[in-house]
């Protein structure tokens, strides 16, 4: 039995890590995207380029996880009942589209994402798959509560949700307002409850 070899050098460091994310997100809030250079990233990290390029093909994935990752990266919501974690969930992603950092990088990655489709899949692969994934348990509780039918499109559900946050704060640039995530949730909660 052959087991896979060890990674070779030295191990990440979690501190430059996140280093380099919060400085990805402070100078896009700052300069804009198209002016944020993985040089410009590095050197207020403290890290040399190359420690970027370990860790990130290029500035779109860095910029993206840097700013549009942190409603992924949370414990799916549990609130007790479907409305209660869309609304949750909305909140989030309400939130992250209206920082300064996601409404200064949005136009520049929509633009990169429509002229590279590889970017795309990897967007798509290494950061939306695997947060949806971690969301099934909402909807998965929510059948189980009689709340929702087990064939529920959950796909077509987050990216209803994504979407509505998306266009209405990340693209026609509204500011949100204080009841929009629970308008959101209760407009898509009453779309997929069983009848």
């Amino acid at each position: 039995m052959t087991h896979p070899s060890a990674p070779r050098g030295r191990p990440r460091d979690s501190r430059a890590h996140q280093a380099i994310l919060t400085a990805a997100a402070e100078l896009v809030a700052e300069l804009g995207y198209a002016a944020a250079s993985i040089g410009a990233v590095a050197a207020r990290a403290g890290v040399g380029k190359d420690t970027v390029y370990r860790r990130w093909p290029g500035k779109a994935e860095l910029v993206y996880e840097a700013v549009f990752t942190r409603t992924e990266a949370a414990p799916a919501p549990d609130t007790g009942s479907l409305t209660g974690d869309l609304t949750a969930l909305l909140e989030s992603l309400v939130q992250e589209f209206a920082a300064p950092a996601a409404t200064a990088a949005l136009p520049g990655l929509l633009a990169d994402f429509a002229a590279d489709p590889d970017l795309r899949a990897r967007i798509r692969s290494e950061f939306l798959a695997p947060a949806k994934d971690g969301l099934v348990a909402v909807f998965e509780r929510a059948v189980r509560r009689g709340e929702a039918d087990p064939g529920l499109p959950v796909d077509l559900v987050l990216d209803t949700l994504a979407g509505a946050v998306f266009f209405h704060v990340g693209l026609v640039g509204e500011r949100p307002g204080p009841q929009l995530a629970a308008q959101l949730a209760a407009i898509v909660g009453r779309g997929i409850e069983t009848r």
